[in-house]
């Protein structure tokens, strides 16, 4: 099961307290005042972790506190300082203050470390109030208390490839043969509740990981069938594979359902909307009416999108598709690099 949110308290660690106390010293009736500074609190960090991909763990285990500083003791000995508590999260994840929905951090790489809760100061201890005209103070400082916050945790999936397209499309059983992934499949709408991640090998130890999106409906981009949070899923792939089914068994155009996922990408985000698509015909394998492949294939033709037809339960045309798809992903790659080092050049 992949959790995508998930809301955590974390407790930085109050500061130790101050001590009051005395020299003690063989000869020295009066000693002066010797008491330490208490420790500071451990604070609580945040770090990216390229080994999860998910926030289950910490669905399980949402509280996480660092451990207080010391208390300080006599012979002016301060307090040692508390361990920090550090919290690993999947590379991704966007972290929100949940009560204000501010955005405080976002991991986009691995090894990132954020400071989320910081240590209370420990407290002085008597011998910083000592003064010409009050010798013996008897009193000190109490430690500060740690930052204390509850924290939303959103993961976006950092795939290179979205399937997007209407329920029983055929993406799971795609990303099934595809991939190492075993998404639940079944013949009805809504079978996957969950995006799934699969990766894909490509040999010569390369790799592209594809992410399974739920089916969307119309209005997804307002919420219906939970698609807006759904969507989420896709802000940050590389190039989306759109299914499209064109057997009779889902009793819908398929020309209808192209143009309606399409929209409510548009909808949601003109950026998604842009992001470069393949037209992909599922279910060729129980196509009963031809001209609505053709149709489909002359509206992706007028879009200006690639298009390939597949049946994922036959095994036709997949190979096909990871090929393409491969070398779409290169071609990114490729414009990518060339627009960063334009833009290096114009900088200098």
């Amino acid at each position: 099961m992949f959790i995508d949110r998930v809301k955590i308290r974390i407790k930085a660690g109050d500061g130790g307290d101050g001590v009051t106390a005395f020299r003690r010293e063989k000869f020295v009736p009066r000693g002066g005042p010797s008491g330490g500074d208490g420790g500071i609190g451990g604070d609580v960090y945040l770090e990216s972790d390229e080994g999860l991909n998910t926030l289950l763990h910490l669905r399980y285990n949402p509280e996480h506190k660092a451990e207080r500083g010391r208390h300080g003791e006599g012979s002016n000995r301060h307090g040692k300082a508390g361990e920090n508590a550090l919290v690993r999260v999947p590379v991704g994840t966007q972290v929100f203050d949940a009560e204000t929905n501010e955005l405080l951090f976002d991991f986009t790489e691995p090894g990132q470390r954020f400071l989320a809760a910081k240590g209370g100061k420990g407290g002085w201890g008597n011998s910083h109030f000592a003064t010409p005209t009050r010798r013996a103070p008897r009193f000190h400082y109490t430690g500060r208390p740690g930052d204390e916050k509850e924290l939303q945790l959103e993961l976006k999936l950092i795939a290179d490839v979205g399937l997007v397209g209407f329920p029983n499309a055929g993406k799971s059983t795609l990303i099934s043969v595809i991939s190492a992934a075993r998404p639940k499949i079944a013949d009805y709408p809504f079978t996957t509740l969950e995006p799934n991640l699969g990766v894909v090998d490509i040999g010569e130890y390369k790799t592209f990981v594809v992410a399974d999106i739920p089916g969307l409906i119309e209005g997804a981009s307002d919420g219906a069938g939970l698609g807006d949070r759904f969507l989420r899923h896709v802000e940050r792939t590389k190039l989306n594979l759109h299914l499209v089914d064109v057997s009779n068994a889902s009793g819908r155009d398929p020309v209808e359902d192209y143009e309606t996922i399409n929209r409510e990408l548009a909808n949601y985000s003109d950026e998604l909307a842009e992001r470069p698509q393949i037209v992909v015909a599922t279910k060729i394998d129980a196509l009963e009416e031809p001209e609505k492949l053709e149709r489909l294939r002359e509206r992706a033709k007028k879009d200006r999108k690639q298009f390939l037809e597949i049946s994922a339960v036959t095994n036709v045309g997949t190979k096909d598709l990871v090929f393409k798809v491969a070398k779409a992903l290169q071609q990114l790659e490729r414009d990518d690099r060339e627009e960063a080092a334009m833009t290096q050049s114009l900088d200098r």
